[in-house]
């Protein structure tokens, strides 16, 4: 491929749009165009480095045991009424009607769609176990897509299911697809993934890892214990709170206070002159189905873990709005004399269990109380794990005060699904004995364009993406340096014609522009292995060879380039062997 017949441009300035490193790049590479908000198209060179992310994915999927399969994008809502799916997922699920009037949507993940394709098929335990995968299409509507290929509308997928007759099974299936995707992402160029516990979501099931790839610009906060001899890691979202409860020896009297134009919990703290940590507040929300009230209560310097106050009410919530009638006293809400217009539901966070002395609302226009006890004040409180855990929390797992917090991109996910949509869409086998059971799924995922988006925000430098040898969209990139020189100019067609002989992948750039300009496209294409004829080496009858993290920087005679280059590339992949 010549440089000059390449579609998109490359140029130097950082769009002002984009907020991480990888987008700016791969906007400025020529790598993605946007077509409207989350939705891009791709040129040839990231076309090219997902079409090898993807044969990767193939092989590791192949070789345990996976069948490909083709999904449907646009998929009857009857489908996701087997499964109750249709209802229960928000307004990221893109709901249409076609010409007839029947009820579609755009896949957004392909649960339902696996089956319906296999549960006339697998009726008896013979069948069993089986996986079967694609790498497709599906668009959800994200309401806030950013970052460029991290958060997206639409986006290739690979997801794969399996099928089993016992939960042994499918543990021992778990494992080899989580050894799997390892082997994947370290032939990615990205080893350094760690997995975490998390949330299954809107999948359902009960346990789940994400694989992630630490990074202060990632969207997902992960809790990891610092502990040598603890592998404590989880998603925020999934971690659980220990709270190590402190109750004051004496015990203050109920007391309520008059807090003029004080409405925040930093603010009556701050009036009070006591710490956050001895003060119980109120966060609102309101249930997504019935709009009925949630007031949540915990401890004044912890936040709300959202994902596990969801699962604890088994619905969808939003945070409230809070009406002039509804009976609560914005600012001012606490759990003595509670009182809300309608049904409403009251939880108490474990952060609560045991405590005195606090400060918290008293439901009346200015004034708070001090000297709350939780035992004495409100007896009948029952205790749950709401809030998110905390830098310095206490470990989960070893129980030391040692756990971190940082940031991460998801780059892949498992789970272990259960019978959650077979039991829901009727999929049965008969066993040996001729009884009737649902079969055990396990699902797998990796986001393609994610994954290419999140190499090149794990290596970069200031002028562009380094590219692993294993998906670079080329191996090698040829420069002739004075194109205009005869010379020079034959020299690098030759070299050209027989890298491509070898089947070697180059992109050769023999336009007549300024080295500096050359070298910056160079950069921003970010091809591993980099090739220079000029006039200057060639009076020296040399190339000049190089790697694009500077790791590699040497002259070669002109008589071995193509060996040189292809030792080379075999050392850069020897480096990705999981």
């Amino acid at each position: 491929m010549k440089l000059d017949k390449l579609v998109g441009e490359r140029f130097k300035e950082k769009p002002s749009d984009c907020i991480i490193e990888s987008h700016a790049l791969m906007v400025r590479g020529g790598y993605i165009k946007d077509v409207a908000k989350g939705i891009y198209s791709q040129y040839m060179p990231l076309k090219r480095i997902c079409r090898k992310i993807e044969n990767i994915i193939r092989e590791e999927m192949d070789a345990i045991d996976g069948q490909e399969v083709l999904f449907p994008v646009a998929l009857p809502a009857s489908l996701w009424d087997e499964s109750g799916r249709y209802t229960n997922v928000g307004s990221e699920l893109l709901r249409f009607s076609d010409r007839s009037g029947t009820k579609m949507l755009l896949g957004m993940t392909h649960e339902e769609a696996a089956v319906h394709l296999v549960r006339d098929y697998a009726k008896s335990y013979n069948n069993y176990p089986f996986m079967i995968y694609q790498i497709q299409t599906k668009f959800r509507d994200e309401a806030r897509p950013r970052a460029g290929l991290i958060r997206v509308r639409e986006f290739t997928m690979k997801d794969a299911y399996s099928f089993h007759t016992s939960q042994e099974d499918l543990e021992r299936y778990y494992q080899i697809c989580y050894d799997a995707y390892n082997r994947i992402f370290a032939r990615a160029g990205i080893p350094e993934v760690i997995t975490v516990a998390s949330d299954s979501g809107m999948m359902g099931g009960s346990f789940a890892h994400e694989y992630m790839l630490l990074t202060p610009v990632g969207e997902d906060t992960i809790a990891i214990c610092s502990s040598d001899d603890c592998d404590y890691r989880a998603n925020m979202e999934a971690a659980d709170s220990i709270i190590e409860n402190v109750k004051d020896s004496v015990e203050e009297p109920l007391n309520k206070v008059h807090t003029p134009d004080i409405h925040t919990i930093e603010e009556i703290c701050d009036f009070l002159k006591s710490p956050l940590e001895k003060s119980c507040k109120a966060v609102v929300y309101q249930k997504n189905m019935t709009d009925e009230y949630v007031v949540v209560f915990v401890r004044g310097d912890l936040d709300i873990n959202e994902t596990k106050l969801t699962n604890y009410l088994g619905e969808a919530i939003h945070p409230a709005v809070i009406t002039a009638d509804c009976g609560l006293n914005s600012g001012y809400i606490g759990p003595i004399g509670l009182t809300v217009t309608g049904d409403f539901t009251v939880v108490y966070d474990i952060s609560l269990k045991g405590t005195n002395n606090l400060s918290c609302g008293a439901n009346e226009e200015e004034y708070h109380f001090t000297g709350l006890c939780m035992e004495r004040d409100v007896p009948d409180a029952e205790y749950v794990d709401v809030s998110k855990i905390i830098e310095g929390g206490i470990c989960p797992k070893c129980g030391r005060k040692h756990i971190t917090i940082s940031r991460g991109i998801e780059v892949g996910n498992i789970f272990q699904l259960g019978t959650k949509y077979t039991k829901s869409m009727n999929m049965q086998y008969l066993d040996a004995d001729g009884e009737s059971h649902y079969p055990i799924m396990g699902c797998y995922g990796i986001g393609v364009g994610r994954l290419a988006a999140s190499v090149c925000e794990a290596h970069h430098d200031e002028y562009g993406p380094i590219w692993p040898i294993s998906i670079a969209p080329w191996q090698v990139h040829l420069c002739c340096l004075r194109s205009d020189d005869a010379e020079t100019k034959a020299c690098a067609d030759k070299i050209y014609d027989e890298l491509q002989k070898e089947h070697i992948e180059v992109i050769y750039d023999d336009r007549n522009v300024r080295p500096g300009v050359m070298f910056s496209d160079a950069d921003l294409l970010g091809i591993p292995v980099r090739l220079v004829i000029s006039p200057r080496n060639m009076k020296e009858s040399v190339a000049e060879l190089s790697v694009r993290d500077k790791s590699v920087q040497d002259k070669v005679s002109l008589d071995s380039v193509v060996p040189a280059v292809k030792e080379l590339i075999q050392k850069l992949k020897g480096k990705l062997e999981p």
